[in-house]
């Protein structure tokens, strides 16, 4: 071994359902000591975090690591040695190279590690560095925002994206719900806002008609359906870079399904690949801004006053029509504000879903037996903190 390294090859197991600060304490301790690291994640089916969300968390965490994924659907009997080895059967067949250390905070760490023949290494069990655990983040990820990843809060932040025709507020709205929310303090002063990428698309294909002809106007200004998916890519990419550091919620002003109303405005038609871009990504609520409070303001991209009803309703026949959650916006700014507030916060107050893990046989063992503690990956039946994810 080099580098001061004292084991050859390490492995940390867990459910990281989902992975939190104490995992990636455990991880980064584990790296330090060893020449490789596996980390085992092990999903039940039953879970609702898909197992390769979870590996592709890790993996980014610990690009240094090789990261593997396993279904384990084994019953969970802490006190079984039959449980116990079916459980190993599958950290084997997942992890076959030998292991010289197994690095845990949990209790069974050392059972763990006979089973393997590897060395225990214990890491923070007392919980001391990182006062988290996975059932912790499953019962309040807002309460437990600063112990996440970025990856882990991409997929967590509720995403609320604000729409509408040309001058119905759809960027005053936004920015004031952003400002609302970061005035709360806390998690939530980091709340981010997303522009509308389109508009400054729009100004550059402008400035490029001036460059080529000083009086060239807005009128002169056409777009191709080719632009639009690159318009809804990009706009996405700003939401996903957005929610991976902001607070448990997004506001975005327009978003890549918009992108699609937005083709059919200026072409005629929809566009196939905008459609398909718009149904990657997860949104949870959609605010309309009706068009018949708000007077039309051209700024020198707009020329579609006489438009605003009728993209007002495709915005609200295609909200309908895909089943999105959505909520019209009328009334002035304060009105508006107020009715938006109200309904994001209903949204949050929703908290988010998580499946239970499989359930735990928790019987005492017979003091006269010596106890096995099958490992599971959840830690089920102990305090939270680094490397734990009791249900």
């Amino acid at each position: 071994m080099s580098g001061g390294k004292r084991y050859g090859h390490g492995l940390v197991l867990g459910k990281f359902y989902p992975p939190h600060a104490g995992h990636h304490h455990l991880v980064r301790t584990a790296q330090d000591q060893c020449e490789r690291l596996t980390v085992l994640v092990c999903a039940a089916s039953v879970e609702s975090v898909p197992l390769a969300d979870r590996v592709a968390w890790m993996s980014e965490e610990h690009p240094g690591a090789h990261v593997v994924g396993a279904v384990d659907d084994i019953p969970v009997d802490l006190h079984d040695p039959a449980v116990w080895e079916a459980h190993m059967a599958i950290f084997r067949a997942a992890v076959p190279r030998r292991v010289d250390a197994v690095f845990t905070s949990e209790a069974y760490g050392s059972e763990l590690a006979r089973r393997f023949g590897a060395q225990e290494v214990l890491v923070d069990r007392e919980r001391t560095l990182f006062p988290v655990s996975g059932t912790a983040v499953r019962a309040d990820p807002a309460g437990c925002w600063e112990f996440l990843g970025a990856g882990v809060r991409a997929a967590l932040t509720r995403r609320v994206v604000v729409l509408g025709a040309e001058s119905t507020g759809t960027t005053t709205l936004s920015l004031d719900l952003a400002a609302h929310y970061r005035r709360r303090g806390g998690v939530w002063s980091k709340t981010g806002w997303v522009a509308e990428y389109g508009r400054r698309y729009s100004e550059e294909k402008l400035a490029a008609a001036r460059a080529a002809d000083r009086d060239a106007s807005w009128a002169d200004v056409t777009f191709a359906s080719r632009e639009f998916p690159v318009i809804a890519r990009r706009q996405d990419a700003d939401e996903e870079r957005a929610a991976r550091s902001g607070s448990p919620v997004l506001f975005c002003d327009t978003d890549s399904f918009a992108t699609g109303i937005w083709h059919e405005r200026y072409l005629g038609e929809r566009n196939e690949e905008v459609e398909k871009i718009a149904a990657q990504t997860r949104r949870d609520l959609y605010l309309l801004t009706d068009d018949a409070d708000v007077p039309f303001e051209d700024d020198g991209l707009r020329d579609g006053e006489h438009l605003r009803p009728w993209m007002t309703s495709r915005f609200r026949e295609e909200l309908e029509r895909t089943g999105r959650r959505f909520l019209v916006m009328r009334g002035d700014r304060e009105a508006r504000l107020a009715a938006a507030v109200t309904a994001v916060d209903g949204l949050l107050a929703e908290g988010w879903y998580f499946a239970d893990p499989l359930p735990e046989n928790v019987r005492r063992p017979d003091h006269a037996t010596r106890p096995e503690h099958p490992p599971r990956p959840d830690g089920a039946g102990r305090p939270g903190g680094v490397g734990s994810e009791e249900p």
